[in-house]
């Protein structure tokens, strides 16, 4: 059997309900005026969805990691000079608590006693896993076992949930509710925008996200990790791109909102960072010219001549200002002559959101065979991590291809060819790469492991918090702090100063 149910269009849902907004108080996104409970799940599902892709790709993430740049302070202002925005940090938690969480968790209390809507109840504890994994990497100690619990319990204010604690019950959500889906049930067709009701998609995507918070222990429990990538490696895993969650912003209406700033009113203010640019220029990156480009005028729609020549990028540096980067080794004497994104691929406005990829999953089992957690060849699962990233690029522009022969001399060059002696480097290096506009899952990976080894960010007026360089985690909004402001302290009490430079329980 299969519930199917037919949309005009994205718009559809998101006339439903709110997918984000900058300036409302947790109080209010913990409640719903559209009364989610009594709206179908399909929608709600769909919805989420939506509204995950929506806040994936965060530049202030992408700051930290060093693979876009700005000069510039103010608004754009953040990662670049870890420095503290709550304009920025305060629109994640927003956007996730008033769309995906909201809407899940109105999913799951609307759907667990119903056997047969028991495959949508596990797809949205499995997107709620998501989401709050996004949401404890980002700041730590966060609501959750009461979250979007205002429309069912009257919990207007929820308290903060321990992080270690959030993370044991995503762990153990993702492998029930996983396990739990079935085939034989009905599903739902026309409403799920990942994988349009395909029941083994959703297994794979379980496991996978299982495998990625399983590794989140590698610094802090090891014995942990081992264990839970077990039961992870148990179940189907995605076996090719065609098993990526994606969310594609294809209408008019829906452009994707982070490339469409990218490409418009900021077109001419965001760079490609120095570390990412060469990184790509020094192993002759196949992948390079379909990301980084120069463009003759930047700030023009067009963009003027592209120039996609490898030798000819150049990222900037970072720990500058629009006024100080004269003073950089090596400037180039423009900001003309800096690399930037490419808009008609990686900043297309109707390109997808990527939030759990087959490159990243295969790039994690690298990993775990190198640390000995699973038995396998970590130099096949490191290559084939490679060579899917470079096809997950058609994903962009349906014209990219990458010839085999391209692919597979890149991957047998020195410092690509995988070493035993410098694996873990390689593995989580090459997953920076293939995490590109996955900041926030680029970021987490990053502090789990240290890799790639990125020069501190050390500017001038930085947060005094930020120890060696780097932004740990970002800040409860203002309007939390002071709205909810006995479950913020509680939480600052356990977790430690409610500052960029707090690292969390397995940031080690």
């Amino acid at each position: 059997m299969i519930y199917t149910k037919k949309y005009i269009s994205l718009a559809f849902a998101a006339l439903l309900l709110s997918v984000s907004s900058c300036d409302k108080d947790f109080e209010l996104i913990n409640t719903n005026p559209n009364a989610a409970t009594d709206l179908d799940p399909v929608y709600l599902l769909n919805n989420a969805q939506f509204a995950s892709g929506n806040q994936a790709m965060h530049f202030y993430e992408g700051q930290i990691v060093q693979q876009v740049n700005t000069p510039f302070t103010g608004v754009v202002e953040a990662g670049n000079h870890n420095v503290l925005n709550d304009a920025n940090t305060r629109s994640l938690w927003n956007g996730l608590y008033e769309g995906p969480v909201r809407n899940t968790v109105a999913i799951i209390e609307k759907t667990k006693a119903d056997p047969n809507q028991s495959n949508i109840y596990n797809m949205a504890r499995i997107l709620k896993a998501y989401n709050f994994i996004v949401l404890v990497d980002s700041y730590g100690d966060v609501p959750y076992f009461e979250a979007g619990k205002g429309f069912v319990e009257s919990t207007y204010l929820p308290k903060y949930d321990d992080q270690k604690a959030i993370y044991d019950d995503i762990l153990k959500e993702l492998q029930e509710a996983t396990a739990a889906l079935d085939p034989a049930k009905p599903t739902v067709i026309g409403g799920d925008i990942f994988y349009n009701g395909n029941i083994e998609k959703w297994r794979k995507l379980g496991n996978s996200l299982l495998l990625r918070a399983a590794m989140r222990f590698t610094e802090v429990d090891p014995t942990k990790a081992d264990q839970w990538v077990d039961k992870a490696v148990a179940g189907p895993l995605m076996v090719s791109n065609d098993d990526n969650a994606f969310v594609r912003f294809n209408s008019p209406a829906y452009v994707h909102p982070t490339t469409s700033g990218l490409t418009a009113t900021e077109k001419a203010n965001f760079f490609a960072g120095e570390p990412f640019v060469n990184y790509l220029k020094t192993y002759n990156d196949p992948r390079a010219p379909y990301i980084v480009v120069r463009y003759s005028q930047r700030g023009t729609d067009s963009g003027g001549e592209i120039n996609t020549n490898l030798a000819d990028q150049f990222g900037l540096p970072y720990g500058y200002s629009d006024v100080t980067l004269p003073t950089a080794p090596g400037y180039r004497g423009s900001l003309d002559l800096y690399s930037q994104f490419r808009r008609t691929t990686v900043l297309n406005q109707n390109s997808p959101e990527f939030l759990v990829t087959y490159a990243q999953t295969q790039l994690l089992l690298a990993e775990a065979v190198q640390r000995g957690f699973i038995t396998g060849d970590a130099k096949t699962y490191y290559e084939t991590g490679i060579k899917a990233h470079m096809d997950q690029l058609k994903g962009y522009d349906a014209t990219i291809n990458i010839p085999e022969e391209v692919k597979n001399a890149y991957v047998q060059q020195p410092g690509i060819l995988y070493d035993p002696a410098t694996a873990l480097e390689q593995i989580n290096t090459q997953y920076w790469v293939a995490s590109f506009r996955s900041w926030s899952e680029a970021w987490s990976n990053f502090r789990r492991t240290e890799l790639p080894r990125l020069q501190p960010i050390n500017y001038p007026g930085e947060d005094a918090s930020v120890k060696g360089g780097f932004i740990r985690r970002l800040v409860y909004p203002n309007r939390e702090v002071s709205v909810n402001q006995t479950n913020v302290n509680d939480a600052v009490s356990r977790m430690g100063a409610n500052v960029l430079g707090t690292r969390l329980f397995w940031d080690k």
